[in-house]
């Protein structure tokens, strides 16, 4: 995906995680993320957008800390989300193809744009679903091509990071597999960050598997995982551990 698109799937996310937190109302639960109310989830997400946006247009060399969210709630909230949004997507658009700045995982990224334009994307992507699992109803599908891209991001970057919680006291190797597409990926686990890998060459202890979209939602511990074979434990292990910290 190129990073125009990127900018474009986060206008069109972040339009509809506005739409779904205006229908739900700031005051309702959030199943996908139990403990959370919609306001929560605008504050949270319009803080991010708003960091990101700064990071961008201020070329900034090196980490900043996240600003603190509004006093608002209903409707007015709902405006001030749409303004960070709209605001992200308009600096990302703006951003020169040559752009350096701070990025926080090795991701592979063509430039520092095209890795926040990719990391807003899927951010709002993830949130726009529990803005409509908090509305209730069908959510909005996912594509393939952007959920396999979400799901090579998460396993290749996110846990590629010193920080990541997904560890085993012996080498383990997970697979996981997008049975829609020819996506595969090799997780090999250790007493250090997991090692994902295009392909699915060599021996695996469990493998999970399902649609690219299932597994997008599966990895974020949205939805359960579709299908495990072999060791149980180690999808486990992911619900257990892989949350972002």
């Amino acid at each position: 995906m190129e990073t125009t698109d990127f900018v474009d799937a986060l206008d069109r996310e972040g339009r509809l995680l506005a739409a779904a937190a205006e229908e739900a109302g700031t005051a309702a639960e959030v199943p996908a993320c139990p403990g959370w109310r919609v306001r929560d989830l605008l504050r949270h997400t319009g803080v991010v957008h708003r960091w990101a946006a700064g990071i961008v247009a201020d070329a900034c060399a090196s980490p900043r800390p996240m600003g603190d969210p509004p006093d608002l709630d209903g409707d007015a909230l709902v405006a001030w989300y749409r303004d960070s949004h709209r605001g992200l997507v308009e600096t990302l658009a703006a951003a020169p193809a040559d752009l350096e700045c701070w990025t926080f995982h090795p991701a592979p990224s063509p430039s520092p744009s095209a890795f926040w334009a990719r990391r807003q994307a899927h951010e709002t992507a993830v949130h726009r679903y529990d803005a409509e699992s908090a509305r209730g109803g069908a959510p909005t599908a996912i594509g393939a091509e952007f959920a396999v891209d979400g799901v090579d991001e998460l396993l290749r970057g996110f846990h590629a990071r010193s920080r990541s919680r997904v560890r085993t006291e012996n080498p383990r190797v997970l697979r996981v597999r997008a049975t829609d597409t020819e996506a595969v990926w090799t997780v090999r686990l250790s007493d250090t960050p997991p090692v994902a890998a295009l392909g699915d060459s060599g021996e695996a202890d469990a493998e999970l598997a399902g649609t690219a979209a299932q597994l997008y939602l599966a990895l974020w511990n949205r939805v359960p995982v579709p299908s495990v074979t072999g060791d149980p434990a180690l999808a486990g292990l992911w619900r257990e551990t892989s949350a972002i910290v």
